[in-house]
């Protein structure tokens, strides 16, 4: 699974990536600025980030993806769909590479296995 995660991401210019670059290759700080991060990648990621429900949120803790090490933090939420309704509760990952967030990947079941939830109160007030 780790190598076909790996395999979605690509290079973005000068910016690491999780399977090039000197910067990524190295140890991996803490993301400080993990929640704050996150909401703003999952505003770029979600079609409508508006009328998110029961979100909660896991510490991020090092997972290896791509073989190297990342700082991962997993997401459950429920989105509100294009048409106004609410179906499932989909649980995401974010990868973290040199403190900041840079993916969000859907197939979360390596990454998120033993995850602790806790409330995500500030994805559910995203405005456009």
């Amino acid at each position: 699974m780790p190598l076909a995660l790996a395999a979605c991401f690509g290079s973005d210019g000068d910016r690491p990536t999780l399977m090039g670059g000197t910067q990524a290759g190295g140890p991996q700080p803490f993301p400080d600025n993990f929640r704050s991060d996150t909401l703003a990648l999952m505003r770029t990621y979600l079609n409508n980030p508006v009328g998110v429900r029961d979100a909660s949120m896991a510490e991020p803790v090092q997972r290896e993806v791509g073989g190297r090490q990342f700082y991962v933090s997993c997401l459950h939420f429920t989105p509100r769909e294009t048409d106004g309704s609410y179906k499932a509760m989909r649980e995401r990952a974010v990868i973290f590479v040199n403190g900041r967030a840079d993916r969000v990947v859907d197939r979360t079941s390596d990454l998120c296995a033993g995850a602790v939830y806790a409330p995500f109160p500030e994805l559910e007030k995203m405005t456009r």
